[in-house]
């Protein structure tokens, strides 16, 4: 893994740097809903990522040991991206996350499923996931 040249040693910059801007979330997000995706099911998010930012921001978090690659056992020139257990520690964030944007804005229908099983049990939602992200590890 490479290392990460810091700007300051405050853990919130590190953090940033490492995770923090808005497509390197989004992806976080959608490994850890669905374990596993391809890069073209990546591309496919709802906030239609360009693909330029995209192989950058894939590059970053693995360079950051956030996620890793895997190969496609349907095919050799396809490859899986997976949280590693390190990106698997971003779970909470992520539900934190959502639970403040619940507080601030409006959510759409779809997403409120979601929203009730994090609230109706933040912590049994959040060891749900981990159980079965690390079963994939």
């Amino acid at each position: 893994m490479k290392t990460q040249k810091k700007r300051s040693d405050c853990p919130v910059s590190f953090s940033l740097e490492a995770f923090g801007d808005k497509w390197s979330l989004l992806i976080v997000r959608d490994l850890m809903l669905k374990k596993k995706c391809t890069y073209g099911e990546l591309a496919k998010s709802d906030e239609k990522i360009a693909t330029n930012i995209l192989a950058a921001r894939l590059l970053s978090l693995e360079e950051n040991g956030i996620i890793q690659k895997l190969g496609h056992p349907d095919s050799k020139a396809k490859v899986l991206y997976q949280l590693t257990q390190k990106g698997m520690d971003l779970i909470p964030i992520i539900v934190e996350i959502n639970l403040w944007a619940e507080k601030y804005t409006d959510i759409p229908e779809k997403r409120k499923e979601l929203l009730a099983q994090m609230n109706a049990d933040k912590e049994g939602f959040i060891k749900n996931a981990f159980k079965e992200l690390e079963s994939d590890l």
